[in-house]
């Protein structure tokens, strides 16, 4: 029977992820001056406050901070099962920015709670991890269930690819000790109703791309026709990494064989959900979707390689666009790369193609923004098979689920290249609707506290094995 209700929930943790909402704590790569703007640690701050009050037997909380890197916080709870490995429970709490205007009644840093979901950027993805670890261990000492020592570590660069990461794991390697499972709250669900297993996810390459053609921009109706447009230069450098019909990307390097086990599983999801992925989309009607099936969609979204361009300079918003041939165009290429990607490789690989002979001999500059690579979950122990099915049917009432994500978690490629033989799950609450990086982000809460119960589950057959 799950230990904790909503209600439970709802008394101690959502005064405090309600007021972790209203901080506007961008990641780095979206706030230059975090430091003097200080979002970022009165976020680190008020988590850990929260922290330090949870009724716990043996619990340290402290704020780490290396010069010139963003904080992180690390609650460490002593094992009640005697020695030990170390259990590492991963969130982060830097958040994207707002994207744009919100639905009408919503704000991305004003909570709003409409029955049972609570809609604020950064609930979901990925406020509400702390609290479910945290709450999830003090349920287990409440009832005298064991648990081994705990790590509860919260980062504060993964919407910008974990750039402090590696320097905090060096810091910390000996305080974390010998690991022996990772349990990572910053993950998806297909569905909200049984806990979902992320079995994989895509790397990512973040490629910046500026075409000039002039020093300064000029009167459309004197240099047009002379000089070539750089958006048209641009979509020929585009047309070099991306079919513009299909949308297959071009770069070789960025290309994988796809396991056998995943086209297993993308095959019996599609039967079991039909086609999960589509239905959870906002698509305007009558939108021709890529992929072939629901299956295929479900393998396009985790093992194929993508682009999208996620930003633009250097044009004018429409109502106040005038009729001027503009000096340059730059764009932000997102690639998405399968897991076992060579990231290097394929980083290098752009680079060359779209750095080799510019078109009309126009000046290109290219460099990698940021990159990170993709992961694919080891082989899980008998144990931990056995106690995911457990922890979805008792928290759920259904079987575990498993599927591979389209997005990307440095934190788990990086632990998995320093522990090669840790047990993985990386969890979440990220379903339908719940709209992480977009505008109106959704926390589910009847499925936090689900989380939070099969994390009970997880961590009492860890100890039991």
């Amino acid at each position: 029977m799950p230990l904790i209700s909503l209600e439970d929930f709802e008394r101690d943790a959502l005064t405090t992820l309600m007021e972790f909402a209203t901080i506007p704590s961008l990641s780095p790569d979206f706030d230059a001056e975090w430091v003097e703007h200080g979002y970022l640690e009165a976020a680190a701050q008020l988590l850990a406050g929260w922290a330090s009050t949870r009724a716990l037997a043996n619990v340290d909380v402290t704020i780490h901070r290396l010069e010139g890197r963003t904080p992180t916080l690390v609650v460490t709870v002593d094992s009640t099962a005697g020695d030990g490995g170390t259990v590492v429970l991963y969130g982060h709490l830097d958040k994207q920015p707002p994207l744009g205007d919100w639905s009408a009644g919503l704000d991305p840093f004003i909570p709003v709670r409409r029955g049972d979901r609570l809609f604020a950027r950064g609930v979901s993805d990925d406020g509400y991890a702390i609290f479910s670890a945290l709450s999830a261990i003090e349920a287990m000492e409440a009832n005298g269930i064991a648990h081994a020592r705990c790590v509860v570590l919260i980062e504060a660069s993964e919407e910008s690819g974990s750039p402090d990461l590696e320097a905090y794991l060096d810091a910390l390697a000996d305080h974390l000790g010998a690991v022996e499972l990772l349990i990572c709250l910053d993950s998806g669900a297909l569905t909200y109703d049984r806990l979902w297993v992320t079995t994989s996810l895509r790397g990512l390459i973040n490629v910046e791309l500026t075409v000039r053609v002039l020093e300064q921009s000029q009167h459309s109706g004197s240099a047009s026709g002379v000089v070539p447009s750089s958006f048209r230069l641009l979509r020929q450098l585009l047309d070099r990494v991306e079919d513009a019909t299909t949308g297959t990307v071009l770069v070789e390097s960025m290309h994988v064989t796809i396991p056998e086990a995943e086209m297993r599983s993308a095959h019996d999801l599609a039967a079991e959900f039909g086609d999960v992925i589509a239905k959870e989309l906002p698509t305007v009607a009558g939108l021709e979707l890529m992929g072939r099936s629901a299956e295929d969609r479900l393998i396009q979204r985790t093992w194929h390689p993508t682009l999208s361009v996620i930003g633009m300079s250097g044009i004018p918003l429409p109502d106040i666009a005038g009729n001027v041939l503009r000096a340059f165009t730059t764009a932000v290429l997102s690639f998405r790369i399968p897991p076992l990607t060579d990231t290097a490789a394929a980083s290098d690989e752009v680079l060359r193609i779209l750095s080799a002979d510019p078109p009309s001999n126009a000046q290109v500059e290219v460099a990698v923004r940021s990159d990170g690579d993709g992961w694919s979950a080891p082989t899980f122990a008998p144990w931990l098979t056995a106690a995911l099915d457990a922890a979805s049917l008792d928290a759920f009432g259904r079987p575990v689920g498993y599927t591979g994500e389209g997005g990307s978690i440095p934190f788990l490629a990086s632990l998995g290249r320093r522990y090669p033989g840790v047990q993985f799950v990386a969890t979440g609450v990220g379903g339908p609707q719940a709209n992480a990086h977009a505008i109106d982000e959704m926390l589910d809460l009847p499925t936090a506290v689900g989380v939070t119960n099969a994390v009970i589950t997880v961590l009492a057959a860890h100890a039991n094995q």
